[in-house]
């Protein structure tokens, strides 16, 4: 059985293994999520990315595949890079409890078309309706309407990732975005698993984790290819 860290350094592929593992597609050895729920893939070996990307490709247009520090293959004649995102993962170190001042409401089912509107209105890129399947979804309401939110991503019978941090431009500089991670970790203690979250480096928002508790770690790059 792979131990904590392990996971961490590839945090898609256990989350498959383990939580996810109904929205599982795998192709030669490589792992991914059904392109319906989230366009995520792992890997241990690259020299079968090639192959599995070249499959993959014929579901989605776009897809990522995340590694700490292992660059997969692929082949340029069905599948190119577009970007290679630097990215970081941070771990709760020490949770430090805020105030929460606002009312903040557990999202279900039928707030899935108010949450993928707002994901889409602050960050329009990667973003899957179904992603909402993925763990639970946490919002503040403001003159009727959704206007922040937290949720969960990836998951394992270890940890819970904190994802999904959004706030209308209207209503952001509130401290709405700090009460409403402080509130999943909570959650996310409770279910006795340790908090994690992703982010760019030197994302402005890493501050913020830190006050909240979070330490960064390691690397964790996103490839991001498109079907040629």
């Amino acid at each position: 059985m792979k131990n904590l860290e392990e996971k961490l350094k590839n945090p898609v592929w256990h989350s498959l293994k383990e939580t996810h593992n109904k929205h599982l597609l795998e192709f030669d050895g490589v792992q991914f999520y059904h392109p319906d729920i989230c366009i995520f893939g792992s890997f241990y070996d690259e020299t079968k990315t090639a192959k599995a990307l070249n499959e993959y490709a014929k579901l989605t247009d776009k897809f990522f595949l995340v590694s700490e520090n292992q660059t997969p293959i692929i082949d340029t004649n069905y599948v190119v890079l577009n970007k290679k995102i630097d990215g970081c993962q941070m771990v709760l170190e020490n949770f430090i409890e805020i105030e929460i001042t606002e009312n903040i409401v557990h999202l279900t089912k039928e707030h899935i078309n108010e949450v993928f509107d707002l994901i889409w209105l602050v960050m329009p890129s990667f973003y899957k309706r179904r992603g909402f399947e993925m763990g639970e979804y946490y919002g503040i309401f403001k003159d009727n309407k959704l206007v922040s939110i937290t949720g969960q991503r990836m998951q394992t019978n270890d940890f819970i990732e904190v994802s999904g941090v959004v706030t209308h431009p209207d209503y952001t500089k509130r401290g709405y975005a700090k009460q409403l991670i402080t509130h999943t970790t909570k959650e996310i203690i409770k279910a006795k698993k340790l908090p994690i979250l992703h982010t760019n480096k030197g994302n402005a928002a890493v501050p913020l984790y830190e006050k909240l508790g979070y330490k960064l770690t390691r690397d964790m790059n996103w490839w991001l290819f498109n079907r040629k």
